[in-house]
């Protein structure tokens, strides 16, 4: 629970708390206690000197097998690991591909709005602080699970996602892989004054100076760097999208790669993908922008495979994030197509994949037929939809106004899954206009608007809704992706 200060102690509470509240677009707030954790999730003490004077928790699958990986998610400010918990998607996902999740939490006793202190070098430098204490998480969890500790990953919103930048670069040798929603490159701020400069613009640098701030943080390591996801929403006014391009920038040199990307896809919720390839042509970092976000972590509430999450503030209904950055770690175990446990010998990818023209909830697809296959699969963004017998087959129960990716496989008669196909995306037509009635404080925190000057504005057509506080309550049109008008009138 938050409350607004008073109006004529605003602009003082901004001052004092932009810079370290980074998930907090609402500066002029303060934070209650927090509440319990939810029983899903296990207290684990013990498990170290904890420099950092941080909590743990962890959530395990029931039957989790030894050998499994491990995956740290770091909540943003003025969270706790139970928001994570409920909110990201991360147990879903654990539950569908098996592996343990590690929840670290920190307080108002570390930060005032319990941020994770990513800008302070006493908390961000190899063995010491805060990112000592996530380490030695890692370690408890691999005893108590038996995890792979070649199969460790970190990701984490907003602060905590400056923080995961910051552990992949003190420990590039305990991650394979790290995802940073709504953050900042690693080492960008090393005090509390420097970090709005990091928040709200751009410390223009080259590639190479970024990649140094990562290889001073580890001096002599040669690799292998972890494999890096970066999501960011293009209406981020809290954490503004440049971070994005700084990131993109920090990773790609530190993997010794161009910033020209391999490929460039788009995906559901107004998302564009660009990859940047190592010389094996496995991605090494990759780019989620998604169109008309603001900040928050990307979710997508519901049951679908494609799913994970739920809508609260600054968790953000759009692309389920957590799926698809699983999916570039390896954890889906996917195989590159084929499924595990079949043998046999792969027919080649079918040829000539095109999108008919698409409606507003449906996508029709043809392709060329494959000698010796006796089905299909058409999977969307990597998850299977469809199984035809025939070389077409139309998607359908889509969302207007959405991009979605497609491939397609063959499969023989003894059921050996072949070579997936090259992907094509297609766009479904129309908008479907949606209404929201809110303070504008919760529209601030949902995404449909931005503030200035202690004013709120529309995202998109900017329109002047008034003071921002929870006392001021208006309609607000979705009118096309990451635009919003005023609709008190009606809607």
């Amino acid at each position: 629970m938050r409350r607004p200060t008073p109006l004529g102690r605003l602009a003082r509470r901004i001052g004092r708390f932009a810079v370290s509240g980074l998930l907090l677009a609402a500066a002029g707030t303060t934070v209650l206690a927090h509440p319990a954790a939810a029983a899903g999730l296990t207290p684990v003490t013990g498990f170290g000197s904890n420099p950092g004077n941080l909590s743990m928790y962890t959530y395990v699958p029931a039957g989790l097998p030894a050998g499994a990986p491990v995956v740290v998610a770091l909540h943003g400010c003025a969270q706790t690991a139970n928001d994570y918990y409920a909110n990201s998607g991360w147990t879903k996902l654990a539950d569908t591909y098996r592996f343990a999740v590690v929840f670290p939490q920190t307080s108002s006793a570390n930060n005032s709005l319990s941020c994770f202190t990513w800008f302070s070098p006493a908390d961000t430098a190899r063995g010491q602080g805060e990112a000592a204490s996530l380490a030695q998480m890692v370690a408890k969890a691999e005893s108590l699970y038996g995890s792979d500790a070649d199969r460790v990953y970190i990701t984490g919103l907003s602060a905590g996602g400056g923080m995961a930048a910051n552990m992949l670069a003190a420990y590039p040798d305990l991650f394979a892989g790290g995802s940073i929603a709504s953050g900042l490159p690693a080492q960008c701020a090393t005090s509390q004054t420097a970090a709005s400069t990091c928040q709200y613009g751009s410390l223009n640098l080259t590639p190479a100076q970024w990649g140094d701030k990562v290889r001073a943080q580890y001096p002599g390591y040669a690799g292998p760097w972890p494999r890096v996801a970066i999501w960011q929403g293009m209406s981020d006014y809290t954490v503004y999208p440049v971070n994005a391009t700084e990131l993109r920038d920090q990773w790609t040199n530190v993997h010794g790669l161009s910033q020209t990307p391999s490929s460039t896809a788009s995906l559901p919720g107004g998302t564009t993908l660009t990859s940047y390839d190592d010389a094996s042509g496995k991605p090494a970092v990759q780019l989620y922008q998604i169109s008309g976000m603001g900040h928050g972590l990307a979710v997508d509430p519901g049951s679908g495979a494609e799913q994970c999450g739920a809508s609260a503030a600054y968790f953000l209904d759009t692309i389920c994030s957590g799926y698809w950055t699983a999916k570039f770690w390896g954890l889906d175990q996917q195989g590159g197509g084929t499924d595990p446990g079949q043998g046999g010998e792969k027919l080649p990818a079918p040829a000539g994949l095109a999108a008919g023209t698409p409606t507003g909830t449906s996508v029709p697809l043809t392709w060329s037929a494959v000698s010796g296959a006796s089905s299909y699969r058409v999977y969307r963004g990597g998850t299977q939809v469809g199984t035809p017998t025939g070389t077409s087959y139309t998607d359908t129960g889509l969302t207007a106004a959405t991009s979605y990716t497609y491939t397609v496989a063959a499969v023989a008669a003894d059921g050996t899954v072949g070579t997936v196909s090259a992907a094509v995306t297609a766009t479904t037509s129309g908008y479907v206009p949606t209404c929201t009635t809110a303070s504008n404080y919760a529209h601030v925190a949902a995404g449909r608007a931005h503030t200035g000057g202690g004013y709120t504005y529309a995202n998109g057509s900017n329109q002047n809704m008034g003071l921002y506080n929870v006392f001021v309550t208006h309609t607000l049109k979705q009118t096309a992706l990451g635009t919003y008008v005023l609709a008190d009138t009606g809607c």
